[in-house]
């Protein structure tokens, strides 16, 4: 196979999408063999790679791109190697029905040595945010519906983590990254885990919440390019992941709050998480100490 070249990196031109979701499958096919890459192959389980191959077509690339439907643990490739993985596979919190899995399985079986996968590396951050207003709207909400009182239900809504975009204005502490994967070395085990966080507090305020984001990096690019799903940055579809904590936090500037974040797939669906995070307010003011644990479903 001939050399090709990725923004200023030179990379054997063999090209493998993998866990592509539906309009991705075809774009990224195409751009690749834009870009040089002598056969391109991608994978995608749904029935939308039918009019991706319609769309090849009609570009004259039938002859550099493969599609194949179904699981990449199940298909079978034209090559036994490729040289390039490509594939958008975070979700929510980075992990809620993500396809890293796939990715993974697909570096162990077909990634040829000094082979490259783009995205390479993501970091998972937590920090603290005032969300007092939207909190009673969403879980205080349940203390009286109609005239009823419905806070059996309470306790649920604030299992559920929502995902949301969080202004920076609301941001209360400074963030803590919490994990780093590089997807050259991570394995499916590496997946379960419990990482502590110091998040230091910038202002006085309340914490009534816990928001989650993610950054990824392409670090194998000549030019290494990194974005950030956090509140600092532009929006991006994969906004924040908003955690409620069931008591508010009455924080100092100065104060710190240390705790520790919890994730494994779900026993009953591993594209299904289940999150824990525990919290302490480390505070000389014996009328504002708090800790706590609260477990989430996502």
């Amino acid at each position: 196979m001939s050399d090709m070249e990725v923004n200023g990196t030179k990379a054997k031109a063999s090209d493998h999408l993998a866990g592509l979701s539906h309009s991705e499958v075809h774009y990224f096919n195409r751009f690749a063999v834009r870009a040089g890459a002598k056969h391109v192959i991608g994978v995608d389980l749904s029935t939308i790679i039918h009019k991706a191959k319609e769309i090849v077509a009609v570009n004259g690339m039938s002859n550099n791109i493969t599609l194949l439907q179904g699981k990449m643990e199940e298909v079978k490739l034209p090559y036994e190697k490729v040289d390039i993985i490509i594939s958008e596979w975070m979700g929510y919190f980075l992990l809620y029905e993500s396809m890293l899995e796939t990715v993974l399985y697909a570096r162990d079986t077909y990634l040829a040595e000094g082979g490259l996968i783009f995205p390479d590396k993501a970091t998972l951050f937590v920090a603290g945010i005032e969300d007092g207003e939207y909190k009673e709207e969403k879980i205080g909400f349940w203390d009286q519906v109609w005239g009823f009182d419905f806070t059996p239900l309470k306790a649920t809504a604030l299992t559920e983590p929502l995902v949301d975009v969080v202004e920076v204005k609301n941001v209360v502490t400074d963030p803590s990254a919490v994990l780093q994967l590089d997807l050259y070395t991570v394995r499916s085990s590496d997946l379960e885990f419990t990482k502590p966080f110091r998040l230091n507090n910038r202002r006085d305020d309340y914490v009534h919440a816990l928001i989650v984001w993610f950054d990824i990096e392409f670090s194998s690019c000549h030019k290494p390019i990194r974005f950030s799903t956090g509140p600092h940055t532009k929006y991006t579809h994969w906004k924040q992941t908003v955690f409620y904590l069931t008591d508010e936090l009455i924080v100092k500037h100065g104060e710190t709050i240390t705790g520790a974040l919890s994730s494994r797939p779900s026993s009953e669906n591993r594209r299904e998480l289940d999150i824990a995070i525990q919290w302490r307010l480390d505070t000389e003011d014996p009328h504002r100490q708090s800790s706590g644990k609260s477990e989430y479903k996502m």
